[in-house]
């Protein structure tokens, strides 16, 4: 059970429908849908962060524990070819529909985030975290050098690497031969990405063009064993 108190915000795990149809309504708005729901979401566990002084809630995502047997079940096999990590031997866990309130630019809301996930993946002795890493919008020519930084330093190892499925896709380790602008990457990487990227995470070699949920995405892993251990601390001191 994921309960949790930082600092002006609190972790903590959906008791109930009412729960989840909070984080359904707080995703509509951050993806400017009508409404969100999914068949994923009975099979998650969803965790909320909500500010202390006034429940309001500020971010969420959910959680979906998966063997490589069962990779072909994710919200990620619908656009992803994964039958690479179908050979992953350890605990696997699906981290998907992350957002935080757009109208909050609190960078504690993500540690407080980053810290409910530490938790979880270890209390479930995950071994790999994945899921799909958005950009706003479907067009590329304001994220060249952001793909051109995660073509150079970011791709997925080839045992692991997923291949293409989605009709729809930036082939971006194919097409780009720029040398990224290191500022400029760094500045259009979603905050989510960059992330999972400072914890060693690694990409597709393509990006989803999913113009349901207006924007694009890559595949996104960490395996747990190779994250920094200084990262390593910093996560666990925001968990504990």
């Amino acid at each position: 059970m994921i309960a949790m108190n930082k600092g002006r915000y609190r972790a903590c795990q959906a008791q109930g429908p009412h729960d989840i149809a909070a984080a359904q309504g707080l995703r509509a708005r951050c993806f400017g849908l009508a409404q969100d729901t999914d068949p994923f979401d009975p099979l998650c566990t969803h965790i909320l962060i909500r500010r202390v002084n006034d429940e309001a809630l500020v971010c969420c995502f959910r959680m979906m524990p998966l063997s490589g047997a069962e990779i072909s079940r994710s919200y990620s096999a619908q656009y992803y070819e994964l039958d690479a990590l179908s050979g992953f031997a350890g605990n696997m866990v699906e981290m998907g529909r992350f957002c935080i309130d757009p109208e909050l630019n609190d960078p504690d809301i993500l540690r407080v985030a980053w810290g409910a996930v530490t938790s979880y993946v270890d209390a479930n002795g995950v071994e790999l975290l994945f899921g799909c890493s958005s950009f706003a919008g479907t067009e590329t020519a304001d994220y060249l050098d952001a793909f051109a930084m995660l073509k150079a330093r970011h791709l997925a190892p080839k045992r692991w690497l997923p291949r293409v499925k989605a009709p729809h896709v930036f082939r971006f380790a194919a097409r780009l031969r720029r040398k990224p602008d290191a500022k400029k990457a760094m500045v259009r990487m979603p905050p989510l990405l960059r992330t999972y990227l400072m914890m060693g995470g690694w990409v597709s070699d393509h990006a989803v063009v999913d113009r349901h949920m207006n924007t694009l995405h890559v595949f996104t892993g960490v395996e747990i064993g190779a994250i920094p251990p200084a990262r390593k601390r910093l996560l666990r001191s925001v968990a504990g």
